[in-house]
């Protein structure tokens, strides 16, 4: 039985806090907060890595038009609230609590918001990722 070191843990879960927001790290009023949630390299896909983030939007907080890394296939699911997103050129569209949705490798991330002024709301993000690619999210200029 393996059995997990909380110290080698928290100090992963640090790095891959840092890994995720690359860049982009995003404090304070109008910015999402990102929690890592797990990271596990995939058996049975040698030199892929599973990354598990959340994602909490205060009412009417967005991300910044960003992009992942190259190689980043993403599936997303709506916790709570509603999620306005466009990816690419696709139509905005707002994804309820319950609804998912994903991102091809490559894609652009344009818009990624809260729907609502007045309640919270989130996001769970997977990432099927190489494992030396990072950071998984950089902010377009």
């Amino acid at each position: 039985m393996r059995r997990n070191n909380p110290i080698g843990g928290r100090l992963g879960l640090l790095l891959l806090a840092g890994l995720m927001l690359g860049e982009s790290a995003q404090t304070g009023h109008g910015a999402e907060v990102v929690t890592p949630a797990f990271q596990r390299a995939l058996a049975n896909a040698p030199g892929k890595k599973l990354v598990v983030v959340r994602l909490d939007y205060a009412p009417g907080a967005k991300s910044k038009p960003h992009h992942h890394a190259p190689s980043a296939f993403i599936y997303a699911y709506v916790l709570s609230g509603e999620i306005r997103s466009q990816i690419g050129n696709e139509p905005v569209r707002i994804y309820r609590a319950g609804e998912s949705f994903y991102e091809d490798p490559g894609a652009a991330h344009r818009i990624s918001e809260n729907a609502s002024r007045t309640r919270p709301a989130s996001l769970l993000a997977v990432f099927i990722v190489d494992n030396t690619d990072g950071p998984l999210t950089t902010p377009d200029k």
